[in-house]
């Protein structure tokens, strides 16, 4: 951890920063994958949905 002192004899303590790095485009198989969960979800939320509105009618 980098740290200074300054004229006072406070310490200011600086975190590492990370290296960067660009993400990279998902392939063909995490796109298949990503639509697949997408399409579990939506249909996870419909169904909590429509029981609770069959629940509480």
């Amino acid at each position: 951890m980098y740290t200074t002192v300054n004229e006072e004899g406070i310490l200011n303590n600086y975190a590492n920063e990370p290296n960067l790095y660009y993400a990279e485009y998902p392939t063909k198989d995490q796109q298949k994958s990503y639509a697949f969960q997408g399409a579990v979800a939506i249909l996870f939320i419909t169904s909590i949905v429509l029981i609770s509105l069959g629940v509480s009618y």
